[in-house]
């Protein structure tokens, strides 16, 4: 630890100290940008000291907990600052402790955590150390966890997708930035299926048929790839000439892929002769999309924030310019995640889930009757992002109260969001990554919740046995 504070001098006791001589006294605008930059600086440094010294207990060995009670520790030094008490993965409110994170020493930490995996590295993940210091939870009865379930750490690769098989809790796949393409089961004992080699290059999306027994697949490598689940072999491989951003099967005809495009356009193609059928131009790369149940709409997202609803006629796949909408943008914003459900509460109907780079998480009302029009409900405006972090819906708990969404985010967390709770909006968070989490899944029961992250750790979570439904 000393070696980490001789390169980083400027510690958090020097940080807050800067901060609070920065303070402008009523300056010029100039002024006030000068300490603007300076207090960011700062701040950056701030964390970049903390950083420093979480990768060091990492490489030594040493336990979550442990880190944990020297964060405590540390901070005893600001008496005027409350100190909150000691946050676990799985013990912030609803969340029950885990098993294995409790163990006070790292040997018992590495064996509870052997015990609970099927597919460990040599990796320890932990949490963030200050974010529980600064979030004030509203705590509701909800979704409990009882820990992590396993953890898949083959790919070394960011894992940017991950998604559960169509009505299964068991089959899981998940593609990362090094091209691989992971097919995994959940069911005791976790195990991998198949790796489907292939790409070359970041596989940006992925979707199950309805059946479950093949998977199509968009990369940067210009392609789409059809795989067959059972043998973990490639049925067809489609050539395009330009990166290939997103893709969905026909929810009721699987013999159509709609595909996403980096050259502002918008294909239909039917996988069995890999001929394409109808293309559709738009005004931005189309980068995320989802259809309704029936397929007769298709929710295309693109990369300035707009959301396009897009009619589909099932038997020919030609497709025609509907509504688009950019409510609840400020700026443009390249579109992460669009989820559509069938119901909800809230909003008495369907309902789509926006989320962009930018930080902004959309909830829209859905009108089917005319042609997929988008009326925005409400919207949660979080920290801008640098990377692709995904969300969710939480279907089960959305039924009983509030709009709960899912949210990986760069602070290592995963977090619950309420939109029924604009001040207070954050519900409660899952620890246990330690590098930016990109990617959330529920499976068809939502027992499990699979997170990954940047380094190519896959965690499942497992949910209370007597909440399950």
């Amino acid at each position: 630890m000393l070696e980490n504070e001789e390169l980083h001098p400027l510690g958090e006791q020097q940080a807050e100290f800067y901060a609070c001589i920065l303070e402008p006294g009523g300056g010029s605008s100039q002024q006030e940008t000068a300490y603007i930059g300076q207090r960011r600086l700062l701040l950056y440094k701030k964390a970049l000291a903390g950083k420093l010294k979480r990768q060091t207990w990492k490489c030594n060995g040493r336990g979550y907990v442990d880190y944990r009670e020297y964060i405590r520790q540390y901070k005893q030094w600001d008496n005027s600052r409350p100190t909150s008490p000691l946050s676990y993965p799985g013990d912030s409110g609803r969340w029950s402790s885990s098993p294995y994170l409790n163990d006070r020493s790292s040997e018992n930490n590495s064996k509870g955590r052997a015990s609970n995996s099927s597919v460990v590295g040599p990796r320890t993940s932990f949490g963030s150390a200050g974010e529980s210091e600064t979030v004030n939870y509203q705590q509701e009865p909800g979704y409990s966890f009882v820990g992590m379930h396993c953890i898949f750490d083959d790919i070394k690769a960011s894992v940017n997708v991950l998604r559960f098989g169509h009505l299964s809790s068991e089959l899981l796949a998940f593609g990362a930035a090094d091209g691989s393409l992971v097919i995994c089961s959940v069911a005791q004992p976790p195990r991998i299926l198949h790796l489907l080699k292939g790409h070359t290059k970041e596989i940006t999306d992925f979707d199950w048929s309805l059946n479950n027994q093949c998977l199509c697949s968009s990369s940067l490598d210009k392609s789409v790839r059809v795989w067959c689940v059972e043998k973990g072999s490639c049925l067809r491989v489609i050539y395009g000439n330009v990166p290939q951003l997103c893709i969905r099967f026909h929810p009721l005809n699987n013999n159509f892929l709609f595909v996403g495009h980096a050259d502002q356009g918008l294909t239909v193609i039917n996988f069995s002769t890999g001929r394409v059928l109808h293309r559709l131009s738009v005004e931005s790369n189309i980068t995320a999309m989802d259809t309704d149940h029936k397929g007769h709409v298709l929710f295309a997202g693109d990369a300035q924030g707009c959301i396009h609803s897009i009619k589909v006629n099932m038997h020919t796949g030609a497709m025609t310019h509907g509504h688009r909408t950019t409510k609840g943008m400020q700026r443009k914003s390249l579109t992460t995640t669009v989820q559509f459900r069938m119901f909800s509460l809230l909003a008495g109907g369907p309902v789509l889930l926006a989320a962009n780079q930018d930080g902004s998480i959309r909830f829209f009302s859905v009108a089917m009757e005319v042609d997929g029009y988008l009326s925005l409900k409400c919207c949660l405006k979080l920290a801008p992002r640098a990377r692709n972090i995904r969300a969710s819906f939480c279907p089960l708990l959305s039924l009983e109260r509030g709009e709960f969404i899912v949210s990986g985010n760069e602070d290592t967390n995963v977090y619950f969001y309420d939109f029924t709770r604009p001040k207070r909006p954050c519900v409660n968070k899952l620890q246990g990554h330690g590098v930016p989490t990109v990617g959330v899944a529920w499976n068809h029961g939502e027992n499990f919740l699979a997170t990954s992250d940047c380094e190519g750790v896959v965690i499942v979570w497992k949910r209370a046995r007597d909440n399950a439904k």
